[in-house]
C-alpha cells in the first residue's frame, strides 16, 4: 500500500512538472508542432532510461519505494511516452527486433486512432440524442 501513495505522489509531481514546463516552453519556441510535449517526451525518456540503469547499478538496495516512485510515478506523470520507449528498448535488448517494431507500430496507430475516436464520440453522442429527442 505504501508503494501505491509513493507512485500517486510521484505521478502528481510529474504532471505538474509537465503542465508547468509545457506552459513555460509554448511561448517561447512557438507551437507549429508540440515542442514542449516532444521536448518532454525525449526527457522522460532520458530520466527513465538513466533511473533505470542507475537502480540496476545500485542492485537491491534500491528501496522498491524509491523504484517506483521515480520509474512509475514521476516519470509516468510527466510523460508515459518514457514508459513505452524502456519497454521498447527492452525488447530490442531481449533480441527481439520484431515486437519492438510491432510496440512501436501498434503504439502510434492505435493511440493516434484512439486520440481521433476521442474527438468525435462527444459529436457523435450530441447528434444521436438529438435524432432521438427530434
Amino acid at each position: 500500500m505504501l508503494v501505491t501513495v509513493y507512485v500517486a505522489v510521484g505521478g502528481a509531481l510529474g504532471s505538474a512538472l509537465r503542465y508547468s514546463l509545457n506552459a513555460w516552453l509554448t511561448p517561447l519556441i512557438g507551437d507549429a508542432l508540440p515542442w514542449g510535449t516532444i521536448l518532454i517526451n525525449i526527457a522522460g525518456s532520458f530520466v527513465i532510461g538513466l533511473f533505470t540503469a542507475l537502480f540496476a547499478g545500485a542492485g537491491a538496495s534500491t528501496p522498491i519505494e524509491m523504484r517506483q516512485f521515480v520509474l512509475v510515478g514521476l516519470c509516468g506523470g510527466f510523460t508515459t511516452f518514457s514508459s513505452f520507449s524502456l519497454q521498447t528498448l527492452t525488447l530490442l535488448d531481449a533480441g527481439e527486433p520484431g515486437r519492438a517494431v510491432l510496440n512501436i507500430a501498434l503504439s502510434m496507430t492505435l493511440c493516434l486512432i484512439a486520440v481521433a475516436l476521442g474527438t468525435i464520440v462527444p459529436g457523435a453522442v450530441a447528434a444521436l440524442s438529438r435524432s432521438v429527442g427530434a
